[in-house]
């Protein structure tokens, strides 16, 4: 799987003593703006567009010429930690059709397009993303549009999920809905134009199944996983790094994996701690932290037919359920930018209004 990603990245990549007639046929193949030129090792040195190309020959230039005589500098170029939604927005800016990723070296690990991203290998796990909640607390905001369509940065919050799934590998992603179910399903169709395949697990209006009871609707669109669930609220602001979690629920050898990030608790107080109705010690405004759940998850698939079918269940009762039988259930920090958007000053801080 990994090789034909990396088959795919490389016969978009030229060298400087290529022709422009190489670079015309990638253009025209991959209908691109521009082709990327690298070095023996891998570096990107420059790019060749379209526009510079048809300027030559119209000068009188033959095909025959190298791509180092065209070559110029990319306008952008992102690192590998770039979430897609962001290099959407980039390219959109700049009126791009394509961006490389190019890793700390300057070697170019892949390339993001408008409608699919190459170099990045495709991973086995399938995504569930909870989407049905009807978001009570953000009323009236979500009167008439789900809490996961809620506009981020001009982007709905479940789009960037989906994006940020696609660019880390993930091809296979469930949707489950409820409330008001016919706004995602008409924003993200079969998946194709987010560059995944999407598919639905509808709860009924009248029962919802909570975080954890849509994954026993996955027997019914008669799916059974055979690589560990990637599970998640789809009210969420993260940039989490899908491959580390599974390397790391897999390196534990772990049922089922929750992300944690840390909260902590600021007493603006001088505190006493007392000590046999005597003051013990003075602790000046102290900050307290807690691991606390992400609402990130890996699942092992037999796990799901445990999952009661057709009522509300939280996937915490799952996680109960694996420690009273003895089984390991892992935490994964996610370390990396995570926001919960259930109440409004979340959202507020989210849109960058507070």
């Amino acid at each position: 799987m990994v090789e034909n990603q990396d088959r795919d990245l490389t016969v978009c990549l030229l060298t400087r003593k290529n022709p422009i007639r190489t670079a015309l046929s990638i253009i025209d193949e991959r209908r691109t703006g521009s082709v990327l030129v690298i070095d023996e090792d891998g570096r990107l040195e420059g790019c060749v567009t379209e526009q510079e190309i048809r300027r030559s020959l119209l000068a009188g230039a033959t095909l025959d010429i190298p791509v180092e005589q065209l070559m110029t500098k990319p306008m952008a170029t992102v690192a590998p930690s770039v979430g897609r939604p962001e290099v959407l927005d980039l390219m959109q800016a700049l009126h791009l059709r394509e961006v490389p990723i190019v890793d700390s070296s300057g070697r170019v690990c892949g390339i993001h397009f408008e409608d699919e991203i190459i170099g990045t290998p495709q991973l086995e796990s399938w995504a569930v993303i909870m989407a049905g909640g009807r978001g009570t607390r953000l009323a009236p905001l979500t009167d008439n549009i789900p809490k996961p369509m809620l506009p981020i940065a001009g982007r709905p919050i479940l789009e960037r999920l989906v994006l940020h799934l696609v660019g880390s590998g993930v091809r296979k992603i469930f949707l489950s809905v409820n409330y008001l179910a016919e706004v995602i399903e008409k924003h993200f169709g079969d998946g194709s134009k987010f560059g995944c395949d999407i598919e639905y697990l509808r709860e009924e209006i009248d029962r919802p199944l909570g975080t954890g009871g849509p994954l026993r609707l996955l027997e019914d669109l008669g799916y059974e996983a055979t690589a560990p669930l990637i599970v998640l609220n789809g009210d969420l602001v993260t940039a989490f790094s899908v491959q580390d979690l599974l390397d790391a629920h897999r390196a534990r050898g772990a049922v089922a994996t929750i992300s944690v990030s840390e909260y902590q608790h600021h007493v603006p107080f001088g505190v006493l701690e007392p000590r046999d109705g005597y003051l013990q010690r003075i602790v000046e405004k102290p900050t307290h932290s807690w691991f606390v759940n992400g609402g990130i998850y890996v699942v092992e698939p037999q796990l799901i037919e445990r999952v009661p079918p057709g009522r509300m269940f939280p996937i915490t009762a799952l996680f109960d359920d694996c420690l009273k039988r003895g089984e390991l259930v892992g935490l994964w920090d996610i370390r990396d930018d995570w926001q919960d958007i259930g109440r409004p000053a979340e959202l507020a801080r989210a849109q960058g209004h507070t």
